[in-house]
């Protein structure tokens, strides 16, 4: 008498467990997901905040002694003046030294060819925080006594660095739902959630000065403050996205 109720109730429960089923195994199995895979890059473009010199000192002499004696005081005399134009010395590192022998040629200072001369190089590079110095350090380290600078590069701290690396992460993040939006809308479905976010490495180039600017500087060739511009820099982020929908 009541077995057609019961017959029922089963058949409702079985029923409720077959959906209930499908939508954990939806959830579950990634054989069963319905996502879209999308990836975002942002930029940011800003001003370095910070420029890297390179200066140095080449001296020879046929007397060993002599050239790094030569070379030893002329660099003192450099890092002295940078010093005083207030750059702590933590800012100023050594970079490379060597000494080494060569034959001369004609256009040698030294009387007849192929005499055998040694050459004593010292390089040091200057960390500005105010790239507007750049081209003081440059007139100054040549004045001085630098016959060589070797390079200029404008880059970014560490801390404008992080914090633009977040502003290009953000506008990743939003050309990437931008994108899965755009092909959820024409596929006629809708974005549910997210399922996983790959965050990729952000790229922050260095900028290097104009050579012509800087190549071949003698002391005292140069009586006009030397001119260098920082211009910009782009600052990239990357990432991956996957959408449920």
């Amino acid at each position: 008498m009541n077995a057609k109720p019961i017959i029922g109730l089963v058949i409702v429960v079985l029923i409720g467990a077959l959906l209930l089923g499908g939508t954990v195994s939806a959830e579950t199995d990634s054989a069963d997901e319905r996502v879209i895979h999308v990836s975002g890059t942002g930029k940011v473009t800003t001003s370095p905040d910070r420029v890297i010199i390179t200066v140095g000192v080449e001296t020879e002499h046929p007397d060993a002694a002599t050239a790094q004696q030569q070379n030893a005081a002329k660099m003192d005399s450099v890092v002295s003046a940078l010093k005083k134009l207030g750059i702590p010395a933590e800012n100023i590192q050594t970079s490379g030294y060597r000494m080494y022998s060569r034959t001369t040629d004609d256009d040698s200072p030294f009387r007849g060819k192929d005499v055998k001369v040694y050459v004593v190089s010292n390089n040091v590079v200057v960390t500005l925080d105010d790239v507007t110095m750049a081209g003081e350090v440059i007139d100054t380290a040549v004045a001085s006594g630098a016959n060589q600078v070797n390079s200029v590069r404008f880059t970014l701290s560490d801390e404008k660095s992080q914090e633009l690396r977040s502003d290009a992460l953000h506008a990743a993040v939003t050309q990437a739902r931008g994108d899965a939006d755009a092909v959820a809308d024409a596929l006629g479905v809708m974005i549910l959630g997210v399922k996983e976010v790959s965050v990729g490495g952000s790229y922050t180039p260095v900028v290097y000065a104009e050579e012509a600017v800087y190549r071949d500087m003698g002391a005292g060739s140069y009586p006009v403050p030397t001119p260098i511009e920082a211009g910009t820099i782009d600052v990239t982020a990357t990432v991956s996205v996957t959408y449920f929908i």
